[in-house]
This record gives structure tokens, C-alpha cells and sequence, in this order.
């Protein structure tokens, strides 16, 4: 039936559940018919009040840094895995206290803090760079040339691994199955010579298996075929693929300003604030019921509240013109999105809720003024 949206407020981000358990089930049949692991990237999803759906399909998470590495322990309960592209010396010792996987991004880190870890019982793995281009933006292509991300097969040879467990190799940004397909054939091609020596293999994420388009038989018999020459576990870790089309930004019309070109519309939401990816990227997000710029018979400009010029979301085409009042829904804003907001201005932040199969609404969290400042000082 879809979301009521006279019984959401404004701004609000909305998980659709029925949404989110049909990427799950997508995910658990990967891993039913591979014998591989699945694991949640907090990086891009991190809505820890749906932990309890996610851990019936997935079993654990994936952190990038100590605070979400204890979010996933205190709010997941799974494997705790963790990569960081350099950790701390004051916060090793707990890392290695929560963590039961954990990743180096160099040589040197591994040779400095790998009996530490070893010594708590964590199994360490060192990430690789296989040097494929398959993300064209720099900003998210983890191989670009001079990337920090991953040790490069040239600069392995001469090194001692003993103890090292895993190589974790993380390529991609939302790509479909023939990206994965060239990344798991470049870390055959590249670093062959070390896997039997290995006990698992982690592929990253960005492998983008909910997409529609997405090939996910490909996918399926590729990584059946790794397992079976390799003999080693195989994890994956998708943070967008979870969270893929879940979602929707709830807003509202606040005003209307007349320029010199088109009217913009100032709404209850900031592109810099709440969908950063829309100014970093850049890319145009979907907005139900409009168009291209000119394609309806109503244009306008939509801006956010902040005092940044540049907080512009984009030209859009309305059948219907806009008001004060009017709601704005922005959609597939579930993934990465919500990890990446600020309160920047301090600009009211968007609540945050979930519509249930049931067709009931759960507010989950609103914020408030004290949550924008204890975040200063």
C-alpha cells in the first residue's frame, strides 16, 4: 500500500520494512547458495532500531572505526568485524577487545600492532589493492591512482605475513555483478600466491545485489567457483545493497523566493546537511511525482535552509505548482545518507521513523536543540 504520509512528520526519514526484509532475503539466498558470509557495513547503513530484523538474515557487522565497532557489539551482537586505515594507539586495545576479525591497511601497521592482536585472539588480515578501475568518481573509487586504501601486490614481496590470516579486498561502489566479477578475477590474478596461506578472503562491498539489475546468478556461480578452487571462507560486506531503495526524505514547502531565473523553493531539509552525497557526488536525487526541469508544467528551483549558497538540490518539474505546505518526497534516501548527515547551522535535523508491514508508522528518534549542542562545547 505504501506510506501514509499525512501520519509522518516533517522532515522525517521513512524505512519502509517490507522493503528492507525484500533486500534481506536477496542477501540470504546469496549466502544460502554459496556458503558465504554476509555482513552489514555500518559505514553505509548504521539504523541500528532494525538490528534486530537484520541479524535473523545477516550474521554480523563491519566497522570502519572504534565507535561503530562498539555499536555493532552493544546493538548487533554477531561477528564483529573491523578496518580501519589506521588505528589509534589509545583505542587498540579495546578494538582488539570487541573485534574478532580485524584489517590493516599497511604493512607497517600489521608488523606494529599484529601480535597485540593476535595475542587477544583476533584474527588479522591485511586489505589489498587489486588495482581495478571500476567506480568512475575518485571521491568513492577505492583503486584510484594514489589511493591510501590497501596494500598494492608489488609492495607485499619480501614481507613476512605469518599470522596473517584474511585478505580483505575492497574495490567497488555500488557496481553491478560484472564489477564483482572483475574484482574477484584481479585478486585471483594478483595475489594467487598468497591465498593458500589464508583462511578467509573478504570482498568488500559495493556489490549493489538488490539493484534490479544487478545479476545476482553471476554472482552465485562466480563466488561457488572461488570457494571451491580456494577452500576458504568468503565474506562480503555491502552497506548500500542492504539499505537500496528502502526509503524515502520526507519534507515540506517552506517558502517560495522569486530570483531572476526560476522561483526556488526553500524547504524544511539542507542538501549539505542531510544529503551531502547530493553536493559531494554530485548526482540528481528521484523525487516522486516530478521531472526534469521543464518536463511538467510547473519548474522550480529546491534549495534547503542552510546559509550556503550552494545548498541547491536541483531543478524540478511539478504537474501540480507548489506551496507553502506542499510535501516534497525524496527517494532511496536510507542508505548512506543518513550516516553522512551533520547539523550543520543547526538546522532542524529529520526525525527519524519506520513504516511497518502492518501499515502503522514508529517514530524512532526526533532530535532536539541539546542534541546540536553536545555536539560543541
Amino acid at each position: 500500500m505504501g506510506i501514509n504520509y499525512t501520519a509522518v512528520p516533517s522532515p522525517c526519514y521513512v524505512l519502509e520494512e517490507d522493503k528492507l526484509i525484500h533486500n534481506l532475503e536477496i542477501l540470504q539466498r546469496v549466502q544460502e547458495e554459496t556458503s558465504c558470509k554476509i555482513i552489514l557495513a555500518l559505514k553505509g547503513y548504521a539504523m541500528w532500531s532494525t538490528f534486530n530484523l537484520i541479524k535473523q538474515y545477516l550474521p554480523g557487522c563491519t566497522a570502519s572505526s572504534l565507535y561503530e565497532l562498539k555499536l555493532s557489539a552493544e546493538k548487533f551482537g554477531g561477528e564483529n568485524h573491523i578496518y580501519s586505515a589506521a588505528y589509534r594507539d589509545d583505542e587498540f586495545t579495546e578494538v582488539c577487545s570487541l573485534a574478532g576479525h580485524l584489517v590493516f591497511n599497511s604493512v607497517a601497521q600489521w608488523q606494529r600492532l599484529g601480535l597485540q592482536a593476535m595475542d587477544a585472539g583476533v584474527s588479522c588480515g591485511l586489505r589489498v589493492n587489486p588495482g581495478i578501475a571500476e567506480v568512475e568518481t575518485d571521491l568513492y573509487n577505492p583503486c584510484f591512482s594514489g589511493s591510501r586504501l590497501g596494500v598494492r601486490p608489488e609492495h607485499l614481496e619480501g614481507f613476512d605475513l605469518t599470522g596473517i590470516e584474511g585478505f580483505h579486498a575492497h574495490a567497488l561502489c555500488e557496481n553491478m555483478a560484472a564489477s564483482s566479477l572483475t574484482l574477484i578475477d584481479a585478486f585471483e590474478a594478483k595475489f594467487a600466491a598468497y591465498i593458500p596461506n589464508l583462511k578467509w578472503v573478504n570482498f568488500g562491498g559495493g556489490h549493489l545485489m538488490t539493484h534490479k539489475d544487478y545479476d545476482v546468478n553471476l554472482l552465485i556461480q562466480r563466488l561457488k567457483a572461488f570457494k571451491a578452487k580456494w577452500n576458504v571462507d568468503v565474506y562480503l560486506e555491502p552497506g548500500g545493497a542492504i539499505g537500496w531503495q528502502t526509503g524515502v526524505l520526507v519534507s515540506t514547502v517552506l517558502d517560495i523566493v522569486p530570483t531572476d531565473g526560476l522561483d526556488v523553493v526553500i524547504l524544511d531539509i539542507s542538501a549539505t546537511a542531510h544529503m551531502p552525497d547530493v553536493l559531494e557526488m554530485p548526482y540528481r536525487p528521484s523525487i516522486t511525482g516530478a521531472g526534469l526541469a521543464q518536463e511538467n508544467k510547473h519548474t522550480y528551483r529546491l534549495g534547503g535552509t542552510s546559509c550556503l549558497a550552494g545548498d541547491v538540490i536541483g531543478d524540478y518539474s511539478f504537474e501540480t505548482p507548489l506551496k507553502v505546505g506542499s510535501q516534497v518526497i525524496f527517494e532511496d534516501m536510507i542508505h548512506y545518507t543518513m550516516v553522512k548527515t551533520t547539523m550543520f547551522n543547526g538546522v532542524r535535523h529529520p526525525d527519524i521513523g519506520i513504516w511497518h508491514q502492518n501499515q502503522s508508522f514508529e517514530l524512532v528518534i526526533s532530535f532536539h536543540y541539546e542534541d546540536f549542542r553536545d555536539r560543541l562545547s
